[in-house]
């Protein structure tokens, strides 16, 4: 290097340290502030990694539980409450009325434009069972264990469109990447049976919800903790057999090998996903041989069959009600079963109120009412809640699409009051909380959000839903976010 090159070298470095002093003064400070959060967070990051590898055990709550498994029966696309539950005489006698502007200035709706017509209840109501609770001819083998039931009128909700607010009913979430209820719970109670998910889905009605799997994601839980999809026709779960040539003596070795390297790598990266993937692969294992087992129903009595309806080698929401019972009777802590096709907008006859929503209760009605007694018979409902409703309500008006009234008969989305009934596992029988209004537009009195049933179905499991966290992205966040009241008057 001669003299000219080596003063240039010496300038462009001192210019440079020049440069980094002067310009990066912040980054320094950031630097040093992320490493000391990083040491901050390590020993909550190991202690959510210790529980990883803890797998699905069982956990103790934070305080007796009511409920030690969930049942939870979402009807995705939503149910008419005015056809099913609130009874409303007095919108009868505005039926064919245009809808006054009160109910429409300022309100948002999916599809409803211009002035739409009030639409009359189009089912018959009657007082069933001692509690005399109001229920519609569409639920006929519903009404026979009403008194088994607390039955919420007045829940309301945030959004008015399907995924969301499917979204935000299971994950406290609006938006996607949150974790779902049965994600939730899984994660803070685990399982009484190793050898199955501590979270299983079950899908009818021949859709997945608008939200699609995510509803039943673990979000930035491990995903260990979300639910395992099962089918009640052909294998149970997709890729779960050995393919040909195969035998269980390979799988195990196989499984073995992709373990040691998945431990080597956990000791160098320290990433407790690697500890899932390890669970996952043990869990797939041990379910080759108890998930076919436990979902084939054939071999159940045959008064059983005539209970539910079931057809075995089908699917359908009466052989997956059958299937929640046989699950949490072998220790499935969470059960989910979506049942898509409840969004009756009238704009044709299958959706319409008079032919879709007749079919659907046809089709609900028997099985979740069998589900019910059937826990009841063998001891298992005072230990089991049952939860049943959709992610919205249906206007007291007639959908006008475009300004078009459609020849069939349908309800537009409603955020303001719609069901939802709940029975054993803590709850009240033959209880109906809250009122609406005259037309069943505003619920008026005893409001329930989304955010209060989440805080109150981990209350009846035992768990405090302001203390039930998991820190990720930089916060602790908890499944009713910043918000959630525990609904003390349906517990028994």
């Amino acid at each position: 290097m001669n003299v000219l090159q080596e003063l240039q070298f010496r300038s462009l470095q001192q210019e440079t340290r020049r440069h980094f002093l002067r310009k990066c003064a912040a980054g320094l400070g950031a630097v040093a502030f992320g490493s000391m959060m990083a040491c901050g967070t390590s020993r909550r990051e190991e202690q959510q990694a210790k529980q990883v590898m803890e797998g699905l055990a069982a956990k103790l709550p934070h305080f007796a539980p009511k409920a030690k498994r969930i049942i939870y029966l979402h009807m995705a696309g939503a149910p008419s409450q005015l056809e099913l539950f609130d009874y409303k005489p007095e919108l009868a006698k505005l039926d064919g009325k245009d809808c006054p502007q009160s109910l429409l200035e300022g309100k948002k709706f999916a599809f409803i434009q211009g002035v739409p017509k009030m639409l009359g209840p189009q089912a018959e109501f009657r007082p069933r069972g001692e509690s005399g609770m109001m229920v519609s001819d569409l639920l006929p083998h519903f009404s026979t264990i009403v008194d088994d039931v607390s039955l919420i009128k007045t829940m309301h909700t945030d959004e008015f469109n399907h995924a969301p607010a499917q979204l935000l009913l299971q994950t406290g979430g609006p938006r996607l990447g949150r974790p779902s209820m049965g994600s939730w719970v899984t994660y803070g109670l685990g399982t009484d049976n190793e050898n199955l998910p501590g979270f299983i889905v079950l899908v009818s009605g021949g859709n997945t919800p608008d939200a699609g799997k995510s509803v039943w994601g673990s979000g930035f839980l491990p995903s260990v903790y979300q639910g395992v999809q099962c089918r009640s026709e052909g294998d149970p779960v997709l890729y779960v057999s050995n393919p040909d040539g195969m035998s269980g003596d390979l799988r195990r070795q196989t499984i073995d090998a992709i373990n040691q390297v998945n431990e080597r790598e956990y000791q160098d990266v320290r990433d407790p996903e690697i500890l899932t993937r390890i669970s996952q692969y043990e869990m797939a294992f041990r379910m080759q041989t108890s998930v076919p087992e436990v979902m084939d129903i054939k071999d159940e009595p045959e008064y059983i069959h005539q209970m539910y309806g079931t057809e075995p080698g089908k699917t359908s929401f009466a052989n997956n009600c059958l299937l929640a019972r046989r699950l949490v009777e072998q220790g499935v802590r969470f059960v989910q079963l979506f049942d898509w096709g409840w969004d009756t907008h009238g704009v044709s006859e299958g959706d319409s109120l008079e032919n879709g929503l007749v079919r659907k209760c046809g089709q609900v009605d028997r099985p979740m009412a069998a589900l019910v007694k059937d826990l009841k018979q063998r001891g298992l409902l005072d230990e089991t809640l049952v939860v049943w409703g959709g992610e919205f309500g249906r206007t007291p008006m007639q959908e006008n699409r475009g300004g078009r009234v459609w020849p069939f008969k349908g309800r537009d989305h409603h955020t303001e009051a719609f069901p939802i009934w709940m029975a054993g596992g803590g709850v009240k029988g033959g209880f109906t909380l809250g009122e609406t209004d005259e037309i069943g537009y505003y619920a008026v009195k005893d409001k329930v959000h989304v955010h209060d049933l989440q805080a109150t179905i981990l209350h009846l499991a035992g768990m405090d839903h302001e203390k039930f966290t998991y820190f990720a992205q930089g916060r602790d966040f908890r499944l009713t976010d910043v918000a959630g009241k525990v609904v003390h008057k349906v517990i028994a």
